[in-house]
């Protein structure tokens, strides 16, 4: 609570010039002894200001010195450091930004500042997985987007078909190890994967977002559609209670649990993008789960099994149950 107080106290200073420990005080709703006590730990703390006396004296900033904060607090400048600290994966320029920042903070913010910055590490990647890199164009279409610049994107689609594409790039989102560029077209608003840019040219055109766009909502109406045009087929399972949550974290929000049935169970439904893909995912679990349904799903499964049942019969080493 104290480097708040304190940090208010310098703001205080700023937009006023000079204050007394009185007006201070009532500033902050604290004593005047408490209020001279802080604007002495200022100065003892290294911050450039000095008392003058007299009826018209008070405590002012030296030549006029300023801090470049604009009112961080306590609580907030440790959540800033505990998100881009060095350890973190950000951007050479987001850690020289960082080190002006602890350098401009005061002083009895510095100490828990730095604490916050190196108590973290973030590891993106899965177990037994690689982690996800930014992709190479990313920082051109974040210039772009705060610069207003329109920008010809060379593209490959999925089949590795290369195109150019004019776009005014409105915003990136990153969906778990993917990034994705929102962009005004000629055709309307589209989509973008980052990943398969393959060059990233900024022109001199300049454009104006659209007042009514908003990133956040955007992105909730793109990826609601997604997931209706990738969940082409459900799986009705029945699976004992212990196998919902081991689901759950396969499935994700793709897994709606429902109701238990009589037998102790609990009937669940999986989406996926096609039967055999849902088959796929679903094969490991063997007899520990019941597919009530659909029908191509069932035939992909057994289609499956006599498969691995097959090869497990002409391969002789193959061990026997």
């Amino acid at each position: 609570m104290r480097a708040d107080r304190l940090l208010s106290a310098l703001l205080v200073l700023q937009a006023r010039g000079k204050v007394t420990a009185a007006e201070l005080a009532a500033e902050l709703e604290v004593s005047v002894k408490t209020a001279r006590r802080d604007l002495e730990a200022l100065a003892a703390a290294g911050v450039p200001i000095y008392s003058l006396p007299g009826c018209r004296g008070g405590w002012q900033l030296i030549g006029g010195a300023r801090t470049d904060l604009t009112g961080l607090s306590e609580p907030e400048t440790r959540a800033l450091f505990f998100l881009v600290g060095p350890a973190a994966e950000v951007s050479p320029a987001a850690k020289t930004a960082l080190r002006k920042l602890l350098q401009a903070l005061p002083a009895p913010f510095r100490d828990a500042a730095w604490a916050s910055s190196s108590t973290v590490v973030v590891d993106d990647s899965a177990w037994g997985g690689m982690g996800a890199r930014e992709p190479h164009h990313l920082d051109a279409l974040r210039q772009a987007i705060v610069e207003r610049r329109g920008v010809e994107l060379q593209y490959a689609d999925r089949d590795g078909r290369s195109s150019t594409r004019t776009i005014s790039p409105l915003g990136v989102v990153k969906k778990g190890p993917t990034w994705y560029v929102i962009a005004d077209t000629d055709a309307g608003q589209r989509t973008f994967r980052v990943g398969r840019v393959r060059g990233v040219v900024l022109t001199d055109a300049r454009f104006v977002p659209r007042a009514d766009f908003d990133l956040a909502t955007e992105w909730q109406k793109i990826a609601a559609n997604v997931n209706e045009m990738r969940r082409t087929v459900r799986a009705h399972l029945r699976v004992r209670p212990e196998h919902v949550m081991p689901l759950r974290f396969q499935f994700g929000d793709d897994l709606e649990a429902g109701d238990a049935v009589p037998d102790g169970r609990v009937d669940i439904t999986v989406a996926g993008t096609s039967a055999l893909r849902l088959a796929q995912q679903l094969a490991g679990w063997g007899t520990t789960i019941d597919v009530v349904g659909p029908a191509p799903l069932q035939r992909e499964l057994l289609r499956i099994g006599r498969e691995l049942a097959s090869r497990a019969e002409a391969d002789p080493a193959q061990p026997r149950p």
